[in-house]
């Protein structure tokens, strides 16, 4: 077990995460039903508040503090224990990172921020809003300091040794972090903040956006890697076996690093203001990072046969029959993996030039953007739950809690299944996204929107009111797991970090040579960006006035 005052840090950040997590679902169940013309809302609210807060809250707030959480536990349970700098610098990253939040959602509950997720200009929120979300990356770049700030002390007294994997991942994680959010804290600081308070008359609408998705698209991956971390480093626990090739891993989050910041154009390959030069270019390096996942998907398998085998697996695929479904830890799991393979598949059809065309600002992008964070993600840091945090409270996780979390990855996934599946079909049919209900005067191709089985809207508000259900199922888990199951008192009712070993013999030391990956980092960065951004504020338009439509 961890020291307490690590435990309590890191059970802060969780909590707030689920606190982020009830409101952003309920957002999110009020939308379908508003998007099928089957609930008005009152006068004092807004479709696009709810859309904003469901966006900001799950997609921003519940990840980041749920990441920051288990990567609090994993690095005192893999480096050792706080120190006291470490510890104080961790909690004045989790208060500012806290505050910019309050500041954040006060705004969108007062109607002063309906900008959506994106909060593209020339719509125009509070500047407080702005401040807000300022304040959030800092506290989060002085959480990640500390974590940086443990690892070196590690690194010192550990000369010439490579760090645990978990470390490794971390670390790789937080780089990736940081580098990726200069594009926005740039665009908030010196473009949305004296523009939102009047400072300054217009903004560079196209400088904002790219600026914006210089960020948007690594932020992604700031998601996936924390849950390609629990494939690499606690699945391997979970089958009894160990990491399949240490090596290999530590590559594939390398490669991230360099390969998912300058992509950002690909979510622009319909605006104008980029020619197509570096839209091919940064398509190109998008497609390189599958070559990282494809790494992974190939040692997951290979982790799970391996494990099979030692079982007395026989046949192709009788390794498939050896794994441990009844355990819900690993059958979440299990099941995040598999929806990625359908959404890594979107993903390329989405930054492919002629496809992207089809599919741009419809609900495509929507259930794309559901069946890869919404699942592979956020179903791995449900498998993360059942144990993390009775793991911190040293509480029991009961068979019948086992129970009752098969019942909500269950209906998490059929939720899932139908409101993504239908939210790709009704984008085919050119369903708009960020929109809320219309039937655009009868409009023929508008009314297929709510005809049939799957083309339906119908099937999207039963889809998330199923995945509603599933949340608070988890909430009520969670619930349980802080504060009311009983305490574990038997060693065999303690609930363990089960982290796997990863044999370090044959690994290159060079792949912990930060210095050579930040470098090619930022020379593939200012190959991607230095040219189109120089030329978005040398031939700058006159720029926008700022537009509130809500």
């Amino acid at each position: 077990m961890i020291a307490a005052q690590d435990r309590k840090l890191a059970l802060w950040n969780i909590g707030v995460a689920y606190i982020a997590f009830l409101i952003g679902t309920l957002c999110g169940l009020l939308q379908v039903f508003i998007r099928n013309d089957a609930l008005q809302l009152p006068s004092w609210l807004d479709y696009y508040q709810i859309l904003t807060a469901h966006g900001v809250l799950l997609a921003l707030i519940f990840t980041t503090y749920f990441i920051f959480g288990f990567f609090i536990t994993g690095m005192s349970k893999s480096l050792g224990s706080f120190g006291p700098k470490v510890r104080l610098y961790s909690w004045l990253g989790f208060w500012v990172t806290t505050l910019g939040t309050i500041m954040a959602t006060v705004m969108i509950v007062s109607g002063e921020a309906s900008v959506l997720y994106t909060f593209y200009a020339p719509l125009k929120a509070s500047g407080w809003y702005y401040v807000g979300l300022a304040l959030f990356v800092v506290g989060t770049w002085i959480s990640s300091f500390a974590l940086v700030g443990h690892y070196l002390v590690w690194r010192k007294k550990h000369k010439g040794q490579l760090s645990p994997l978990f470390a490794f991942m971390t670390i790789t994680t937080i780089i990736l972090w940081i580098i990726a959010c200069l594009g926005v804290v740039a665009t908030v600081l010196f473009q949305y903040i004296p523009w939102a308070f009047g400072w300054v008359d217009t903004i560079n609408v196209e400088l904002s956006r790219s600026l914006f998705w210089y960020f948007g698209h690594p932020l992604v991956y700031f998601w996936l890697l924390p849950a390609y971390m629990a494939w690499y480093v606690i699945v391997p626990k979970l089958i009894s076996t160990k990491v399949f090739s240490d090596s290999l891993a530590r590559l594939s989050f390398v490669l991230f690093i360099l390969f998912s910041i300058p992509v950002g154009f690909h979510h622009q390959l319909t605006e104008p203001g980029i020619s197509n030069f570096w839209k091919f270019l940064q398509v190109v390096l998008t497609f390189m990072v599958i070559i990282p996942s494809l790494m992974t998907a190939f040692s997951m398998f290979a982790t799970f046969e391996i494990s099979g085998r030692k079982k007395g697996a026989k046949g192709l695929f009788g390794w498939f029959t050896k794994l441990p479904w009844k355990d819900v830890r690993f059958t979440s799991i299990f099941v995040a993996m598999a929806f990625f393979i359908p959404g890594g598949a979107g993903g390329i059809i989405n930054a492919s030039f002629q496809l992207n065309e089809i599919v741009h600002n419809t609900l495509w992008i929507v259930g794309h953007f559901h069946i890869t964070v919404g699942t592979p993600v956020a179903m791995t840091f449900m498998g993360l739950t059942f144990w993390l945090i009775p793991y911190l409270t040293g509480r029991k996780f009961s068979k019948a809690m086992q129970k009752l979390g098969f019942v909500q990855i269950i209906t998490w996934t059929i939720g899932m299944l139908l409101m993504s599946t239908s939210q790709h079909i009704l984008g085919l049919l050119g369903a708009p996204r960020r929109t809320a209900y219309s039937n655009y005067n009868n409009h023929p191709s508008a009314l297929e929107w709510f005809d049939g089985i799957l083309t339906n809207h119908v099937t999207m508000a039963i889809g998330g009111s199923i995945l509603f259900l599933s949340a608070m199922i988890l909430i009520y888990i969670v619930v349980m797991s802080l504060f009311l199951s009983p305490k574990a008192v038997r060693a065999e009712d303690f609930v363990e970090f089960p982290m796997a070993e990863s044999d370090v013999q044959n690994t290159p030391k060079f792949l912990e040579n930060w210095w050579i990956w930040i470098g090619i980092a930022f020379v593939l960065i200012i190959i991607a960006y230095a040219i189109p951004l120089t030329g978005m504020i040398h031939h700058a338009p006159p720029g926008s006035e700022g537009f509130k439509t809500w």
